[in-house]
């Protein structure tokens, strides 16, 4: 499993709402459903990261 880290994330309050309700509606924590996002985003861009065969 990757390592993970930590940092705060300043977000607009009605931004939050609608991403914790998807989350709700997609059985994810709210955490959980932004490194989603982000991975979705950064897989659009092909900009994932590289999978590391060494894991």
């Amino acid at each position: 499993m990757a390592k993970k880290k930590a940092f705060a994330l300043r977000i607009n309050e009605d931004m939050l709402k609608a991403i914790e309700k998807w989350a709700g509606d997609e059985f994810r924590s709210t955490n959980g459903q932004i490194e989603w996002m982000l991975m979705q985003a950064l897989k659009e861009a092909n900009r994932a990261p590289k999978k590391n065969t060494d894991d």
